[in-house]
């Protein structure tokens, strides 16, 4: 064996090290790659049935809200007629009911005071017929 044959074989063997020792991480690798292949088929598995599932809860969100907005309109529209109504009765027969009620409180009033003028004079025709019989000395 000459020199050369045997820096050969020095090489040969320091690459076939170096060969190992770079197959080791290789193949973990490989098999970190494989546990990532499998995860990634897991969650795409899962995920497929949650986006199903989201869909469906969407689809029933959203014609729940078409039905809300169905019943908000409607209470928009029962607010604007009743708004009118009152506005109607408002004008039509506020403005008489108002002066039937200014003119039966006046008529109360009147009679009111129509009564405590009778009894206030009553009560001094009384008094005054007190006094004369006092007078008299005819005493009740």
């Amino acid at each position: 064996m000459s020199v050369g044959e045997v820096a050969g074989l020095i090489a040969a063997c320091a690459l076939l090290i170096l060969v190992g020792l770079l197959a080791y991480p290789i193949l973990k690798l490989g098999k970190v790659l494989d546990e990532t292949r499998i995860m990634v088929k897991g969650v795409s598995d899962s995920s497929v049935p949650l986006l199903g599932e989201v869909t469906n809860t969407v689809a029933t969100t959203n014609a729940q809200l078409a039905k809300v907005d169905v019943i908000t309109d409607n209470a928009s529209t029962v607010t604007t007629n009743a708004a009118a109504l009152t506005s109607l009765f408002a004008a039509t027969a506020g403005g008489p009911l108002v002066k039937a009620a200014a003119f039966t409180y006046g008529v109360r009033r009147a009679l009111g005071e129509s009564q405590r003028r009778d009894v206030s004079r009553r009560v001094k025709d009384e008094m005054k017929a007190e006094r004369k019989a006092k007078k008299r000395g005819d005493v009740r």
